[in-house]
């Protein structure tokens, strides 16, 4: 009897020493669903603010879509300068999503104070983080109001030429002539000289012919007269002048200068180059190259 009241007590002991950790898992179980239970009840009750704050999102979408949609509809009329409604678009497209984002944020409870705040702070760090791309955008505006040159020019900046494709928020879209798509920051082209071929509305096409002094100059001017009063594109007015220019060491300049609309400008070029070089052999004249005499003098 002895021994089974030891092994009674001993069992008693080794139970209730057992049951402190359980009663602490017991616990942290209890204090987990109830956790969980919390986040599930605050996810069911923000459940419909977040439904509308996607719903707000896909509708702003849409009808940020459709507004630009019929903005670029309404701006191809040619009353509307191509230039202005595409950097006008650029910026409405921005604003438009800058207010949709503002307004999804307000709807899931974010405190406009706050959101001015992070744009105010978000502001200053992207000024400073992109100075340059704030230049382009003001340079953006500076070419608005100005208007150097619009779509379909044809410009050049510095060493670079090209047909003005687009004008938009940070930078100029250039096409050259090989078809190549330059795009310029609009910061470097306020700074910069433009010169603008297009504007005035005709060209001058500078070509320099030289002949030898052995041919007759009256001869290849007239040569000259009769292709440019022949071809369409070149204007009778102003009239083309066919001068001497230069009387070099080894041949005589002619410079002939006829005036075109700007767009034919690079035709002209290139149809007087090829008739010019087919009628001056035809009549005879001489266009001279480079050429060098060596003399060989035998040692005595």
């Amino acid at each position: 009897n002895g021994e089974i009241f030891v092994n009674i007590s001993l069992l008693s002991q080794a139970v209730g020493t057992s049951t402190v950790p359980l009663e602490n898992a017991h616990e942290q179980i209890k204090e987990a669903e109830t956790f969980f239970g919390q986040m599930w009840d605050a996810f069911v009750g923000y459940l419909p603010t977040l439904i509308a704050a996607v719903i707000i999102l896909i509708v702003g979408i849409v009808i940020s879509k459709l507004v630009l949609k019929m903005m670029n509809k309404g701006m191809k009329h040619d009353v509307i300068d191509k230039t202005i409604s595409r950097f006008v678009y650029s910026l409405v497209r921005i604003l438009l999503y800058a207010l949709l984002a503002t307004i999804v944020l307000a709807v899931l409870g974010v405190p406009m104070t706050s959101i001015i705040a992070v744009i105010g702070t978000a502001g200053v760090a992207i000024g400073l983080a992109l100075q340059d791309s704030l230049s382009n955008i003001a340079g953006g505006f500076s070419i608005m109001l100005t208007k150097p040159f619009k779509i379909g020019d044809y410009i050049k900046v510095d060493d670079v030429e090209g047909t003005v494709e687009a004008i938009n928020m940070w930078y100029t879209e250039l096409h050259s002539y090989d078809n190549k798509a330059i795009f310029y920051p609009n910061g470097q082209i306020t700074s910069k000289k433009v010169t603008n071929y297009t504007t005035l509305g005709i060209r001058r096409v500078d070509m320099v012919y030289t002949i030898s002094y052995n041919a007759d100059f009256r001869k290849a001017m007239e040569v000259l007269k009769n292709i440019t009063g022949a071809h369409k594109l070149i204007l009778k007015e102003p009239e083309p002048k066919i001068r001497i220019t230069e009387l070099a060491e080894s041949a005589v300049r002619i410079t002939c200068y006829p005036w075109v609309k700007a767009e034919d400008y690079w035709t002209v070029y290139f149809d007087l180059n090829e008739a010019v070089k087919e009628q001056f052999d035809a009549n005879g004249i001489e266009i001279p190259y480079n050429q060098l005499d060596v003399h060989l003098k035998k040692d005595e």
